[in-house]
């Protein structure tokens, strides 16, 4: 398993830099998504849960739905300020999977939305142990891009040669955290989910939203969001139209405390 750092740095310098294209270009989560946390996670009134790697708080607004006492924990400084400034009742602290700012034993539930591919080791889990309740829930989440439709394969690629060392869901590697001392079984969910609006907003914001993408330097950024925009003037079903829909799997995944 790849050891990451507790911040990686594609990460630092491309959420830091993208925070507003974040919030345009990546998809909220299907209302399934919302069934999980009720009735799997088993998030309502009186719960208390921690959005771990929270970004912008696309992810954190669905927990405050549940009704849950929900604390945001996220290291880039220009996605908590966007978080705090989009959800103002929400309780935001700087920190990171090594070092949750939070006592021993205070949480029903973790969930990481988009997020644990970037810490999926041994220190993170036992500090995400640490916090949690016994019998709280480690809850994970990514919106996956469907790879099952050609365009969608042909985007990727253009993105492929940038990726680096960038730890991303789709490697895979975060499975090797587990089974995880202190954890249970791994548990999954799949829901079919889209992200419908202009192709600038849906198709490159969303690329650019990509840490690594966002991390380029801007001459070469800028040249892949052109390749981005040939390939949407060459495709039927996506040129000049006003709306479309980007298809997304929204993955879960979940493992109990003990």
């Amino acid at each position: 398993m790849r050891r990451m750092s507790a911040i990686h740095p594609t990460a630092a310098k491309g959420f830091a830099n993208g925070a507003d294209t974040y919030v345009r270009g990546r998809p909220d989560f299907p209302p399934a998504a919302l069934a999980w946390l009720r009735e799997d996670l088993g998030l309502q009134p009186g719960k208390t849960v921690i959005d771990l790697g929270a970004g912008t708080g696309k992810f954190t607004r669905l927990l405050v739905e549940t009704g849950a006492t929900v604390t945001a924990v996220d290291p880039v400084a220009a996605m908590l300020d966007r978080l705090v400034r989009d959800l103002p009742g929400v309780t935001a602290l700087p920190g990171d999977a090594q070092r949750i700012p939070l006592p021993d034993a205070c949480a029903d539930a973790v969930i990481c939305a988009q997020a644990f591919h970037w810490f999926a080791n041994a220190e993170s889990l036992a500090e995400i142990r640490r916090v949690l309740k016994p019998g709280g829930l480690l809850g994970l989440i990514w919106n996956v891009r469907d790879q099952s439709v050609d365009w969608v394969r042909r985007l990727t690629a253009i993105m492929d040669p940038y990726e680096g060392e960038a730890p991303r869901y789709d490697d895979g590697e975060w499975r090797a955290a587990f089974p995880a001392p202190g954890f249970g079984d791994l548990r999954e969910k799949s829901f079919p989910h889209v992200h419908t609006g202009t192709p600038e907003t849906v198709i490159v914001d969303r690329v650019a939203s990509v840490s690594f993408i966002a991390a380029l330097d801007e001459p070469v950024r800028a040249r892949v969001l052109a390749e981005i925009r040939a390939l949407i003037d060459a495709t039927p079903g996506l040129a000049s139209r006003s709306s479309i829909s980007f298809p997304y799997v929204t993955r879960a995944w979940w493992c109990q405390a003990i």
